[in-house]
């Protein structure tokens, strides 16, 4: 006898429409306009991988990775939650994640000159601190490093990391990223060997500064 079986149902862990919007962004880190947003550029991406009536919906891909982002979760945990599979969350991970890399540069702009006069209106707005055009600084983000590279990741506080170093404008909008170093390096080595000193050295004539800790001198080119 043939047993009927059902086909999966795909769930978001938080029904957009119904949860209130601050656990929203406690789930999702991010509001409902900026998830619909990333669903709607993300779409063509993750709809081409669909190829039969089960497949995942967007929606539903996008909020399962963010929810694992956001929290830090197992990918078994996430993918239970979502109505996945383990294997099956990988690879909605690896999707999803590849259109983030694909989109970031529309989303992560460093400030250009036509900029500026904003930038720097935003911080003195905010701080009393006049040509502010960013606040730079690192932040340690907690990994699992294979037996081999340990203590390449091991910092100073004897965790593993990667030392991601950001700026950001005024309203917390994040203008640059360098996520290339491990734990164990400092900021001030990021910084020397990053594309900050260049930029900066290039603005210069404009007069502007990023504001930051006074172990993070930046030598303009």
């Amino acid at each position: 006898m043939m047993r009927w079986r059902h086909p999966p149902v795909y769930r978001p862990l938080v029904d957009l429409l119904t949860t209130e919007a601050r656990h929203v962004i406690v789930t999702y880190r991010l509001d409902r306009a900026t998830i619909h947003e990333l669903c709607a550029q993300f779409e063509p991406d993750l709809v081409s991988a669909i190829r039969h009536p089960t497949g995942i919906p967007p929606l539903v891909q996008v909020l399962s990775v963010l929810h694992c982002l956001a929290s830090g979760s197992f990918q078994t945990t996430v993918a239970i939650a979502s109505g996945m599979s383990q294997p099956m969350f990988s690879n909605v991970l690896s999707r999803v994640l590849s259109a983030l890399l694909k989109h970031m540069c529309s989303y992560i702009v460093f400030p250009q000159v036509e900029d500026l006069p904003t930038v720097k209106g935003d911080f003195y707005a905010l701080a009393h601190i006049p040509n502010i055009i960013g606040a730079i600084d690192g932040t340690h983000v907690a990994l699992i490093p294979t037996r081999r590279s340990k203590h390449v990741y091991r910092n100073r506080k004897s965790y593993h990391s990667m030392n991601v170093q950001m700026v950001c404008l005024a309203d917390q909008y994040i203008s640059y990223v360098n996520a290339k170093f491990p734990g164990s390096v400092h900021d001030a080595y990021i910084l020397r060997n990053s594309s900050i000193p260049y930029v900066i050295g290039q603005l210069q004539r404009h007069h502007v500064w990023l504001i930051g800790e006074d172990k993070n001198p930046i030598p303009c080119e």
